[in-house]
């Protein structure tokens, strides 16, 4: 695989990075299993590795560690932290107390002496985002952590951090891992935007739209869903809009004469400024199959049929499997309390 810039960090990555949240109870149990996972995508090229502290409750972290025993020096090792690890309410989020303890952690379990990209899982509105770039800065320079992104911020989030990191003389975020798909083009009105603005490397995930954009899911054959997509993401994988498209892109990517598996990562992959697309295979057929489509690249007839279907800016039906803003969650954040609601 020619390898792509990770924005501004010196580092070289492969356009696929994969991605290991199935590796554990979510997905696939076994750690040999995911072991030879692992190691087919280094030997095919893939040195880009993304992970998360909270998958599996830390068991994923602890697999990926195991596994990359002899291989870590081939490998662009990311995490992310700031999900609930555990009950207690300050196992979780971006305080710079969560944040030394979490890194801590994250390292014994990944077996690493360095995280190469130490990511913010989710937008922390409770913590100043002074006081955690303050103490990421501070890993940085005890080389504990190599650079800092940030994951499903909002271009405002982006825009404030890069910000905040000029005025104080702070380390900057260097990249952003928004969800992106044909699915899923919201992004590209204003998070896009700004992250080129800032140099900022992109790794996207949910190319495949959690599986409907490989054409295992159909309108009226009521393909069983499994229930971690069932509990993360009801309304998505039952959602009329999104599986209309897919009913148009199947004929698209049969004319093309590819499958709608690689038509999906093809058109991640065309945007310019998407450094890599995240992939999380659950099995080494899976693996194999999307190795297969790496070097497919698609037309520009094709792209504005896409458009076409899917139009750019927006979200296909609805989205309930990427991270909701407090803005929008928490309905007292739109609404005055009642006894305001008269006053002139």
């Amino acid at each position: 695989m020619k390898l792509r810039a990770l924005g501004r960090t010196g580092l070289k990555v492969s356009p696929y990075c994969l991605g290991t949240m199935m590796f554990g109870p979510a997905g696939t149990p076994d750690p040999d299993d995911c072991r030879r996972i692992l190691h087919r995508a280094l030997d095919a090229g893939i040195n880009f590795v993304d992970t998360a502290d909270v998958y599996g409750g830390g068991e994923t972290e602890s697999i990926l560690g195991a596994a990359l025993k002899g291989r870590r020096d081939d490998v662009v090792l990311a995490t992310k932290f700031s999900g609930p690890m555990g009950d207690d309410p300050n196992r979780r989020g971006a305080s710079r107390r969560w944040i030394l303890t979490a890194v801590e952690e994250s390292l014994r379990r990944l077996d690493v002496d360095h995280i190469d990209l130490y990511q913010i899982h989710h937008f922390d509105p409770a913590t100043d985002l002074e006081e955690t770039l303050s103490a990421l800065t501070d890993l940085i320079g005890s080389g504990k952590v190599r650079a800092i992104g940030s994951s499903s911020f909002l271009a405002s989030d982006i825009v404030e951090a890069q910000w905040i990191s000029e005025r104080r003389g702070l380390a900057r975020l260097r990249t952003e891992q928004p969800s992106y798909s044909i699915l899923a083009r919201g992004i590209e009105r204003d998070v896009l935007p700004v992250v080129e603005r800032h140099g900022m490397g992109v790794l996207t995930w949910s190319p495949l739209s959690w599986g409907l954009l490989t054409g295992k899911y159909r309108a009226g054959q009521n393909t069983p869903v499994s229930a971690s997509r069932a509990q993360w993401g009801p309304r998505h994988m039952s959602d009329h809009a999104k599986f209309a498209a897919v009913e148009e892109l199947a004929p698209l990517a049969d004319e093309a004469g590819i499958s709608i598996t690689h038509l999906a990562m093809a058109f991640v992959m065309a945007h310019p400024t998407v450094t890599s697309a995240i992939i999380g295979p659950r099995t080494p057929d899976q693996l194999d199959d999307l190795l297969a489509g790496t070097n497919i690249s698609l037309s520009d007839d094709i792209l504005d049929r896409v458009d076409e279907i899917a139009p750019p800016g927006t979200d296909t039906g609805v989205t309930d499997v990427s991270y909701t803003p407090p803005a929008l969650a928490q309905a007292t954040q739109r609404r005055r309390p009642i006894a305001d609601r008269s006053a002139a």
